[in-house]
């Protein structure tokens, strides 16, 4: 679905634990329902004649719904809820319930039309619940090291201890889950050689992108740019001309993109020499990092789109 196809009916579903709400525009139909799959079977029925379900991310409440609607073609589209808590604030609505929740959903996607995304599969979504996990062992780990460097009493140093090498063996198994995971997918496998071929990019860095990115390779440079947040927005306004920043986007992929891209500034020869000359003509650190950032995003989706590994791809990508 694009921008330019009619969405004449649209459904807005919040989620919660227990219950679904949903609601029509413009038929102005509100109902709630069990979140299971005897709500499912009188749900779904409903949603036939819609052409376009918005549903809000909760933190994962709503991954069973959106795959039970994606499993049976129903246009379904996952929203960041940032942008519709702005869009009711917008339209003067301060007040929030579910079933409120459920309208401002269905008339954000009559007023916005937003594009729909793939859903990803029962094996991709495993992929990225791997990926996130892993983030959270690693960040326990640092603070469990941290703990150790302050701590002064032996029973809790060894206490410490057995908590990091309990956390590094959970570590160890996610990595091999992940190692099956790609081998098992030859597209992946494919995938994850090209990433790695760039200098800069890591084990860490091509899998979160291939978990958080599956766009790579299927957008623009400006697209992609924007999508992960690393595309300068303007502040004009008259006369005025304000500084560019960066600001949105998926902020995990942008993490991991940041310590390839400070790798990259040593090790590959394209970003370094982009990050040199942008220092030379009075860049700031931070902006000349930004900007390199961006430069080896685009680098990647050039080459995801083309197939080409890192030595055949011209270096203007």
């Amino acid at each position: 679905m694009n921008n330019a196809q009619m969405i004449n009916v649209a459904a807005g579903l919040d989620v919660s634990k227990a219950t679904l709400d949903l609601a029509i525009e413009p038929d102005g139909l509100v109902q709630t329902f069990s979140n299971d799959t005897a709500g499912y079977t009188k749900l779904i029925p409903l949603l036939r004649k819609v052409d376009l379900i918005v549903v809000e991310a909760t933190g994962g409440y709503e991954r069973a719904i959106v795959a039970e609607l994606a499993a049976v073609n129903l246009p379904v589209v996952v929203i960041n809820p940032r942008q519709v808590r702005d869009f009711a604030r917008a339209m003067g609505q301060l007040a929030k319930t579910d079933r409120i929740d459920a309208q401002v959903l269905a008339k954000f996607g009559l007023a916005v039309k937003p594009l729909r995304r793939p859903i990803p599969d029962q094996q991709a979504a495993a992929f990225q619940a791997r990926i996130a996990r892993r983030r959270q062992i690693v960040a326990m780990i640092t603070a469990e090291k941290n703990r150790l460097g302050q701590a002064y009493d032996k029973r809790v140093k060894r206490s410490v201890k057995c908590i990091i090498k309990a956390l590094q063996t959970q570590l160890d198994e996610i990595d091999r889950d992940m190692d099956r995971l790609i081998k098992d997918c030859p597209a992946w496998r494919d995938r994850e050689d090209l990433l790695k071929g760039v200098p800069g990019i890591g084990d860490v860095t091509a899998r979160t992108l291939i978990a958080e990115l599956p766009e790579l390779g299927n957008c623009s440079r400006q697209e992609i740019a924007a999508l992960v947040g690393v595309a300068p927005i303007n502040r004009d306004s008259g006369m005025f001309r304000g500084q560019r920043h960066t600001w949105g986007g998926r902020a995990q992929v942008r993490s991991a993109l940041y310590m390839a891209t400070l790798v990259a500034t040593r090790f590959n020869p394209v970003i370094k020499e982009h990050y040199n000359r942008l220092l030379e003509v009075g860049k700031a650190k931070k902006v000349a990092l930004v900007a390199c950032m961006r430069k080896l995003l685009t680098i990647l989706n050039a080459m995801i789109r083309e197939n080409k590994p890192w030595k055949y791809l011209p270096q203007s990508a």
